[in-house]
């Protein structure tokens, strides 16, 4: 049951990311430059302190800086994006290229799913097309563009995660290595600067609970999820996040979410049935 719970904790975490930054964002208590940059510095402390008290240490590997690279582009695109994009467009348009990026680097890798799982993963996808399509106008093309850098960088970062011998050490070292990248960002956008206290403190929840410990458990599950798998949980995300906007910031449950949450879970559940997905590592 290890992976399990290590996936539903980092499914969790994810979506609450969501919900911190358009909390941030969609009220305007913070740029998002800072939000980006605040998230990415309180995720590397808190991932340096979680590293101390286990008397590990992020160690600098061969592929470090392409992980904090690939941590980067998705960080920073992932903020901008939601300054313009509605939360359902946002999240198909992020999850949909993470599917998409997963799946070819499954292929890459020498996968190859079987045809109930890409049945499941067609059902998955079409549930989310449902629950934001009565809403989904033409999103602005540079919000759109924005969340597809970050959905495949979120891809390309979870796939080097799945090889990780030491996930805590190296997803420590790579926030730390994206912290000069993203202060880049801040100084380029210091004249748009606007930072409350409530943004603030988003940002930081963002970045070390979210963030650190979300992908903590993220790689964590990932040594035992093959990339098809790891992409198919992820459709469980804006599903969440939409359960947390109704608990959280007052939403309406509409009989079309129930519905699409019922197609999303109905395909995931087919693509992983007796697959040993979800055994324990």
């Amino acid at each position: 049951m290890q992976t399990v719970a290590l996936t539903a904790a980092a499914l969790v975490a994810f979506a609450g990311n969501s919900l911190l930054c358009r909390m941030a964002l969609g009220q305007g208590s913070i740029d998002a430059a800072s939000f980006s940059t605040i998230r990415l510095i309180a995720g590397a402390c808190s991932l340096a302190v979680i590293s101390a008290a286990q008397g590990s240490r992020a160690r600098a590997s061969a592929g470090a800086w392409t992980s904090a690279a690939a941590l980067f582009l998705y960080a920073i695109p992932f903020s901008f994006a939601y300054v313009w994009l509605p939360t359902g467009t946002g999240a198909l348009i992020l999850f949909g290229a993470v599917q998409v990026t997963m799946m070819l680097g499954a292929l890459a890798g020498g996968e190859r799913p079987r045809a109930r799982q890409w049945t499941g993963l067609v059902l998955a996808v079409a549930g989310l097309v449902y629950l934001v399509l009565p809403g989904l106008a033409a999103p602005p093309l540079a919000g759109a563009a924005l969340m597809a850098v970050a959905g495949i960088a979120w891809g390309v970062y979870s796939l080097r995660g799945r090889g990780a011998a030491n996930p805590l050490g190296q997803n420590a070292g790579s926030f730390a290595r994206s912290i000069p990248m993203a202060l880049v960002v801040s100084i380029l956008a210091f004249e748009q600067r606007h930072l409350e206290a409530r943004g603030v403190l988003l940002a930081v929840a963002s970045g070390a609970l979210a963030s650190g410990l979300g992908y903590v458990a993220w790689y964590s599950a990932l040594r035992s999820l093959s990339a098809t798998r790891a992409s198919l949980v992820q459709l469980l995300v804006p599903i969440l996040a939409a359960a947390g906007g109704i608990a959280f910031l007052g939403e309406p449950l509409s009989l079309r979410l129930v519905l699409s949450a019922v197609i999303v879970l109905g395909g995931i559940a087919l693509a992983l049935w007796k697959s040993g997905a979800m055994r324990s590592g």
